[in-house]
């Protein structure tokens, strides 16, 4: 916004966006965005404070910003001068500003850089506040909450200001060794260093609409290159459709994102740090899905003609990822990107709560019309799903978040692209994750289970089918095409290669059959969704006090237990 008058004598301010004449009183009230285009103004770190903590919270740190020349550095101006007239410019110490504060109600320790400061650049005082406030996060077990705005490590600092790029980052890595979560909320400009550091390294990445970031900025790509940018390249909606960020949001909303990410952290490490309660650990299940006192008690139900099954598997009108997401579960706040090149639209991620516990549910997304189905790739995950997937799993498991997966894949993204990245890796590096990861899992399989891209996401402690789902190591069409004349023998295949739910739970692959309402899921979505909650929390409950150790030693005891000398076969 263009303005003339000093700020608390401002009565008009022209948008920099669409040009438009603007009270500035009305201004204010819109937080400094424009009410006509929607371009946000940069605001100063206490504004921004302002706006995103309860009133009245806020303590700032007891440690002053040292006042360090280390390398005498001078151009125009000695250094120290510059330092001068920020401070009495912005009436800032440094280009951060850092203390406590609640959000939402949500204890955190707070840090929030100032652009008018230098540029809101990086040297030596500016990274030992933010590590001060980091230790201060992690001597009171709180959320980290970095708000950045900067163009980059501090030159007037030489190299010592790069090395503060390690000294946050090394912050940041004992907070997520320690199970508390951090969010970096990215403001307009943040390049450089700090982009290359603690703005991304955190747990979970939001970007302000409009923002920009970048290691390097236009300027500099293009007179290194010579290239031409892309429209929009560099900001917040370009990163987000490249993977860099979780999600794009308006500052409007910027505190109820912040307040729904807060909770659910709070919630997930209080329950985390309750005494276990001891539990008797059950003797192995055999592979045939029977125990020794019996048939197992997950029964099997009716036999469903195979083709039939894989046909309503495959119905359109199934419910999804995302339709469960709003049905099954509350409160979800799905989290975007494989902080590498790309955001997936097979899969779908976040936290959400069920039956009032806060989980972080992954799953396959397809759609239901045609466009839908071609937007999410018919739920087909390239190599960077995958990596967002595991992403989020590793999430989950220093958050002591318990891991729902909703299975409804043809399989894994078979196109050139997906090799040339990796696909076969992407997955192998799930798998093994999975088998490691110290938190409950369960994974439901709620349509179609294809191959390794369904097992992706279902090595867990607890494997659920819904009744019409179908699960298997190659499609019925695929199969025939290989072992009989043609594809037209796909029910024959189907039948064959054991696929439905009670199959699978004779076979001991599935724990338990969920019921679906009348013929399918898809005749009541809302009724699916119930039954379907229902089942996963009563799979849970029992997880949830089993120590780390426990569940991660009967996780690989279930899948030793499907080697060849042990499994048995289903009669014919």
């Amino acid at each position: 916004m263009t303005t003339t008058a000093p700020r608390d004598e401002q009565l008009w301010s022209r948008c920099d966006g669409c040009a438009s004449l603007l009270y500035r009183k009305r201004l204010r009230r819109n937080l400094d965005v424009c009410p006509e285009c929607g371009t946000h103004t940069r605001l100063d770190a206490p504004d921004r404070v302002a706006q995103l903590v309860d009133p009245d919270s806020f303590t700032p740190l007891s440690d002053r910003a040292a006042r360090v020349d280390p390398i005498g550095f001078v151009d125009a101006l000695p250094y120290p001068h510059r330092l001068s007239a920020a401070r009495a410019g912005t009436g800032l110490d440094e280009a951060v500003l850092c203390g406590t504060a609640r959000i939402g109600g949500q204890p955190v320790a707070l840090a929030v850089m100032d652009f008018r400061f230098l540029g809101g650049s990086l040297g030596c005082a500016v990274g030992e506040l933010i590590t001060a406030t980091a230790e201060r996060a992690l001597a009171d077990e709180v959320p980290l909450v970095l708000v950045t705005a900067s163009g980059g490590a501090r030159m007037q600092e030489g190299a010592l200001s790069l090395m503060q790029m390690a000294t946050v980052s090394q912050a940041v890595a004992g907070l997520r060794e320690a199970g508390l979560l951090t969010v970096s909320v990215i403001t307009d400009p943040t390049y450089g260093g700090v982009a290359a550091s603690f703005a991304t390294n955190t747990d979970v990445v939001l970007a302000e609409s409009g923002a920009r970031m970048g290691f390097a900025g236009p300027r500099v790509i293009r007179q290194v290159t010579g290239a031409t940018l892309p429209e929009g390249f560099q900001t917040a909606e370009f990163l987000l459709r490249h993977g860099q960020v979780d999600m794009v949001v308006p500052r409007h909303a910027l505190r109820g994102r912040l307040t729904a990410l807060l909770a659910a952290a709070r919630s997930a490490r209080r329950v985390a740090r309750r005494p276990p309660v001891p539990r008797q650990e059950p003797a192995p299940r055999p592979a045939n899905g029977t125990d020794a006192a019996g048939p197992a008690t997950a029964a099997g139900g009716p036999e469903r003609d195979a083709w039939a099954t894989v046909r309503r598997a495959r119905h359109p009108g199934r419910p999804t990822t995302l339709d469960y997401l709003e049905t099954a579960f509350d409160g979800f706040v799905e989290l975007h990107g494989d902080r590498l090149a790309a955001d997936c639209p097979a899969v779908v991620g976040g936290v959400a709560r069920l039956d009032g516990r806060p989980v972080m549910v992954i799953g396959h997304q397809k759609g239901h019309t045609t466009a839908e189905l071609v937007a999410h790739n018919f739920g087909m995950a390239s190599p960077a799903g995958h990596r967002k997937a595991l992403r989020l799993m590793r999430l989950a498991a220093r958050l002591g978040l318990p891991v729902v997966t909703l299975v409804d894949t043809p399989g894994a993204d078979p196109g050139v692209s997906a090799e040339q990245q990796g696909q076969a890796a992407a997955i192998a590096e799930n798998i093994l994750a999975l088998s490691t990861l110290p938190t409950p899992v369960v994974a439901v399989v709620t349509g179609e289970g294809g191959s390794g891209g369904a097992l992706a996401l279902a090595v867990a402690d607890r494997v659920l089918m819904l009744e019409n789902a179908v699960y298997s190591v190659i499609s019925p069409e695929g199969c025939a095409a290989i072992l009989w004349p043609d594809s037209s023998a796909a029910p024959q295949a189907a039948r064959a290669l054991r696929l439905t739910a009670t199959d699978l739970c004779r076979l001991g692959v599935v724990d338990e059959v969920v019921p679906e309402p009348r013929a399918a899921a898809h005749d009541d979505p809302a009724g699916a969704a119930e039954l379907l909650a229902r089942a996963v929390a009563a799979n849970l409950a029992p997880l949830l006090d089993v120590p780390a150790a426990t569940l991660v030693r009967r996780r690989r005891h279930r899948f030793r237990r499907y080697g060849a000398a042990r499994t048995t076969g289903v009669s014919r």
